[in-house]
């Protein structure tokens, strides 16, 4: 749909990185003593994240043995799987929402908890990405990204943005929560910032076609126009290329035919519509070029796997409720 920002970035890889805009569901002031355990659990479509901020913490995801963290260090579990967070392995780990938690603002709250021996300080956090471009890069990430602060350059900005976070938690003075909030949402793009910079990985596949200057101009175009009727041709003659070579190249880089990846990309765009309360199944088949509804409700349904009346009830279901006692 048209009337995407006219102030994004250019280049395919900035403009994901521009669209990871957050709703959080829930941000919280940890302040632990050993012994001390917490089971944090699955959030579909959300991402997790813990900075430690004194002390040390261990996270276990169920795919390995915990690993130890220290102060200063991050680690995001993307993909919102439910995991551990202890202060060494085998103590009990009650669920977080069992565990008595002071509400501070609307998103915000305080917990505290443990035995009485070594204090660890956290900062965590559960925030969902609603751009379709987001969601995208999110899938993509490791299962859990871990980043070190030890021996980064004295300029860097994760160190710095850990090291004003600490200070923030340990006197919450007026409009700290606020604070707190927005530098989580700053340090969880400068880690996928790291991670885009660092890992191989991100050379791969959907990030490896955002890369490649025909492709990454190819994707951009699907995804800042849905609602163009493209066909292989046209994009292909947009980079110049072939199209039998673009079309080619496109799925094997990206894993799917093009055509397959329009419609699918239209398909999320579309369900973010319905998670907005914004539109209706008419509206949207309209805008996204199709010519009549029960052709868009089909696609939908066989991207989607499920009809846009159950997407649009369901809208918001998947949100746990963190204020609950």
């Amino acid at each position: 749909m048209k009337g995407f920002d006219p102030w994004a970035p250019t280049d395919p890889v900035g403009e994901a990185l521009h669209l990871l805009r957050m709703n959080g569901a829930f941000y919280c002031r940890v302040e632990m003593s050993a012994p001390w355990g917490m089971a944090m659990p699955a959030m579909p479509g959300h991402l997790w994240f813990h900075v430690v901020t004194a002390g040390t913490c261990w996270l276990g995801t169920g795919d390995g043995p915990p690993r130890v963290m220290g102060a200063g260090e991050l680690v995001l579990v993307p993909h919102g799987q439910g995991h551990t967070l202890l202060s060494e392995p085998g103590v009990a780990t009650p669920g977080v929402l069992d565990l008595p938690r002071e509400l501070v603002s609307e998103r915000y709250e305080m917990l505290r908890h443990g035995g009485g021996g070594a204090p660890t300080h956290m900062i965590c956090g559960a925030i969902r990405f609603d751009q379709p471009s987001a969601r995208h890069l999110i899938e993509v990430l490791p299962e859990t990204l871990h980043i070190e602060t030890a021996g980064s350059a004295p300029d860097s900005w994760m160190p710095s943005l850990l090291r004003l976070m600490a200070s923030e938690a340990r006197e919450l003075r007026p409009g700290g929560e606020e604070v707190i909030t927005r530098l989580s949402d700053i340090i969880v793009i400068q880690a996928i910032r790291t991670w885009l910079e660092a890992d191989p990985a991100a050379r791969t596949g959907w990030l490896g076609a955002l890369h490649d200057p025909q492709l990454g101009r190819a994707l951009a175009l699907i995804h800042r126009q849905p609602d163009h009727a493209w066909t292989v041709a046209e994009l292909a003659s947009e980079l110049a290329m072939s199209r039998s070579a673009f079309s080619a190249r496109f799925t094997k880089v990206v894993g799917e035919p093009v055509m397959q990846y329009v419609t699918r990309w239209r398909m999320q765009v579309a369900l973010r519509s319905f998670e907005e309360g914004r539109t209706t199944t008419a509206e949207l088949a309209r805008k996204l070029g199709y010519r009549s509804e029960a052709a868009f409700a089909r696609a939908f349904k066989r991207v989607l796997g499920v009809s846009p009346g159950a997407a649009r009830k369901r809208r918001g279901d998947d949100l746990l409720d963190f204020n609950a006692s």
